[in-house]
């Protein structure tokens, strides 16, 4: 058997998984990293790449004031009785740190927001702006050719199956037909693309996570860190009670690499481990429908190799997974891709209903707050789902899903089913198997509510989130408009997730704990949504997923760098 040496092994190509590479590299240290699926980049790579990273040095330049106490507080407030203040410290303490040695050392680079709020603005410590952080946009030919072995982002989120558009491009797809410089903005993406597409699969110019993703590959690949593809980890190594590397599996031969320092976990959780999902996820338990929206191989590998070695895992969670609403996108072959409704809920002019024609929640709040919402809606229902309308000038203005606005026709949505269309709210009714005059009177009420800018029922628009996504044109309320001039539409959501909270027990340090006496396990450390998420379960800003996923991805790097220095 063919053995390798290095100072650590890294599996998985995420956030998480690169970072850790990145910082361990950087220190220098010998570093592999491995990735089970044929590209790299992880959940990450489908993602929005933002991250949460209180009192940033961005936020702070640009006069924002935050503190750690607050930050903390805000984290207490969310967690509830699974917060980890150990773990907590940890990441209000690093993630600044980790956030200036990426900017000064990498390519990473990040954009503020400033009117980004936390998702619950409301809570003690929660901030208006400056946590959340956007990835810059990069060019996907820096990579050479290792940019055909990116991970692509998830098509529905693409424009034309392979086009990346970033958060300042949307702005200019709404207006491309009323603002002539906004027109010209889309004229050169289009180009752009164009261009692209003679010598490659797909553009690129990307955006998001994938360009986060992109940034620290090319990090690591002029640091000269191997990053294999196709080669998952199969087995752990252990002497004296001590990780020693592992057993991979490379071009049908397993190879074994010894890892001087040590193993760092960042394989992706579970989500797409079916028996785990059924036994974790409440309403896949209750048995309910479901729909993932994590690459095909994170299936708990990390957790298992763990568990195998005396690993605990904690269930310390209040909720097993991070939410979102998704509709299912007809493939035309009996197949579907999902799409993830993280734009259209929150802007004027939109409602979301269950079967009964109800409205159930804030339609603009967090899609980690809108899918138990729907699953508590559809408690007595055989599925879990519900239906997100509006009428022709709002989808027009604003497309819905991946229904694109106005120029962009939309028969071809209506053709596939994945649209629905009727000519009176009575009509879409009946489509839709809503009984109609109950959807006639939720209409109706939600009209004179926005009629007159406030949402009594769900207080859709009553906070800065909630404005946030909203259409700063539309007064007095950013969040409502009349549902009003047919025809009307409307598209079917169903649960998914974006990843797994409940993970390995990790102390400050990311170092796995032993289940039977809570003591880390020499050698072996976990991150990203391998490790049991910091957050506790809840969802308290854009990016509380990839900003600890790194930030604890840095402290595992130091603490082995620290280790070979002693």
């Amino acid at each position: 058997m063919e053995i390798i040496e290095c100072d650590v092994l890294v599996a998985g190509s995420g956030a998480a998984g690169l970072t850790a590479a990145f910082t361990a590299a950087d220190s220098g240290l010998d570093v592999l990293v491995v990735e089970k699926e044929a590209f790299f980049g992880g959940t990450t790579a489908y993602s929005a790449g933002v991250i949460w990273i209180p009192g940033n040095r961005l936020a702070r330049e640009s006069g924002l004031k935050d503190s750690p106490q607050d930050a903390l507080t805000y984290m207490k407030e969310e967690a509830g009785e699974f917060f980890d203040e150990a773990k907590a410290r940890a990441f209000v303490e690093q993630a600044p740190r980790m956030l200036d040695h990426m900017l000064a050392r990498s390519h990473v680079r990040y954009q503020l927001i400033p009117n980004w709020a936390d998702y619950h603005p409301l809570r003690p410590g929660a901030s208006s702006g400056g946590r959340s952080l956007l990835p810059e946009p990069f060019d996907g030919r820096r990579l050479g050719e290792r940019f055909r072995e990116l991970r692509v982002p998830i098509a529905t989120m693409m424009l034309f199956g392979g086009m990346s558009v970033s958060r300042a491009d949307i702005p200019h797809l709404f207006n491309a037909t009323r603002s002539p410089r906004s027109g010209l903005h889309v004229l050169r993406m289009l180009a752009r693309y164009a261009r692209d597409r003679l010598s490659w699969s797909r553009g690129t110019a990307i955006a998001n996570g994938n360009a986060l993703v992109a940034r620290l590959a090319l990090s690591l690949f002029e640091k000269n860190v191997p990053l294999w593809t196709n080669t998952p980890l199969i087995r752990l190594t252990e002497r004296d009670g001590r990780i020693t590397g592992g057993l991979v599996r490379r071009n049908g031969r397993a190879v074994e690499i010894v890892a001087r320092r040590g193993v760092v976990l960042a394989s992706g959780g579970f989500p797409r481990h079916e028996a785990w999902r059924r036994e974790r996820y409440p309403h896949v338990a209750a048995g309910k429908n479901h729909v993932s929206l994590a690459p095909p191989g994170n299936t708990g590998d990390g957790a298992q190799l763990a568990q195998a070695h005396g690993a605990g895992f904690s269930r310390g969670a209040s909720n097993p997974a991070a939410w979102t609403p998704v509709s299912q996108l007809p493939n035309g072959d009996g197949t579907f891709t999902p799409y993830p409704h993280f734009i259209d809920r929150c802007k004027p002019g939109f409602i979301a209903v269950d079967r009964r024609g109800r409205r159930f929640a804030n339609e603009a709040d967090s899609y980690h707050d809108f899918v138990p919402a729907m699953v508590k809606a559809c408690a007595d229902d055989e599925r879990v789902e519900s239906f997100l309308l509006c009428d022709h000038a709002t989808i027009r203005r604003y497309g819905m899903g991946v229904v694109p606005p106005f120029p962009m026709p939309i028969g071809r949505y209506i053709e596939q089913g994945y649209l629905v269309r009727g000519d009176s709210i009575a009509d879409l009714a009946q489509r839709l198997g809503i009984e109609p005059r109950a959807l006639e009177a939720t209409v109706s009420r939600y009209n004179g509510f926005a009629r007159d800018g406030v949402d009594q029922d769900f207080g859709k628009g009553s906070n800065v989130y909630n404005h946030f996504g909203g259409d700063p044109t539309r007064r007095p309320n950013p969040n409502l408009a009349p549902i009003e001039h047919g025809p009307f539409y409307a598209v079917r959501l169903e649960p998914s997730d974006l990843g797994t909270f409940q993970g390995l027990r990790t102390d400050a340090h990311a170092r796995v704990l032993h289940e039977a006496d809570g003591a880390p396990i020499a050698g072996l450390y976990a991150v990203g949504n391998d490790m049991a998420s910091v957050m506790g379960g809840a969802y308290p800003g854009a990016g509380i997923t990839i900003g600890p996923a790194m930030t604890f991805a840095y402290i595992a790097a130091q603490h082995l760098a620290g280790d070979a220095r002693s």
